[in-house]
């Protein structure tokens, strides 16, 4: 028995009604897509807090922010992610309290290189400004002697001094024009005294809906689709440095970080 083909009109019908299924479809696939996405990354970060309590359990104390150390004729960098030693990156002090760092340490929608030396994950940053401790490159004393590590740190805040840690940032999706950054600035530059370091610590609002995610001081993990230029950056610096609204603060103030 012989089969009928398809017709012109036929054919054209038909893929006209896939076509037409699919940009139906599509949307709510890539919508379902990243809101898995952005479900991950509130998980990881909802995991690395986790990790910074046990440490502060642990320890008494934030874990640091960036130390710089002598260290057999070089200095050692000890960041809250990752040690640097010789262009060589290894498990930072937080590894210890997470049970799946490889998991946990990269962003799922962040593809890209680190703007820190040599991490082998990123997108992720850490509340610099307000409660982690800033350790500048090693001095020399007045008698010669060598100052480096805690002598040279700016300290954080202790997490029992922090008015609102419900509104307090600590972990971030990081980034800036330049990529992805670990150290998360508030935006009235009280610490820092560098309004350019200041505006590439800023978040990424990267994930779908134009979202950021954030862990808080209180344990809790939310998404913020707002993001702030923050009242001293100059259209300069939000152009070249933030890449505003790509990047961006949480809020126009230091009141998301830790401050008044």
């Amino acid at each position: 028995m012989s089969r009928r083909a398809f017709t012109l009109v036929e054919t054209l019908v038909t893929v006209a009604v896939i076509a037409a299924l699919l940009a139906v479809l599509l949307p709510g696939l890539r919508a379902a897509s990243g809101a898995a996405r952005t479900t991950a990354c509130t998980s990881n970060l909802r995991q690395i807090a986790t990790a910074c309590e046990a440490y502060v359990a642990s320890n008494g104390a934030m874990p640091a922010a960036v130390l710089y150390l002598r260290d057999a004729g070089t200095v050692r960098t000890v960041a809250w992610d990752f040690e640097q030693r010789a262009g060589v990156a290894t498990p930072g002090p937080l590894w210890s309290y997470t049970d799946t760092p490889l998991a946990v340490q990269q962003c799922p929608d962040f593809e890209g290189p680190s703007t820190f030396g040599a991490d082998p994950y990123t997108g992720y940053n850490y509340n610099t400004s307000y409660l982690g401790h800033e350790g500048t490159y090693p001095t020399i004393a007045e008698d010669g002697t060598a100052i480096d590590g805690w002598r040279t740190a700016r300290m954080g805040l202790p997490p029992t001094a922090v008015r609102d840690p419900a509104a307090t940032a600590v972990f971030g999706d990081g980034g800036w024009k330049g990529g992805a950054n670990k150290f998360m600035r508030a935006p009235l530059n009280r610490a820092e005294g560098d309004l350019g370091l200041v505006c590439a610590g800023t978040q990424s609002f990267r994930h779908w809906g134009g979202c950021t995610c954030c862990a808080h001081l209180d344990g809790h993990v939310s998404t913020v689709a707002d993001p702030q230029r923050g009242a001293l950056t100059t259209d300069q610096m939000a152009r070249w440095v933030t890449d505003f609204p790509r990047n961006g603060f949480l809020s126009a103030d230091d009141s998301a970080y830790g401050g008044d």
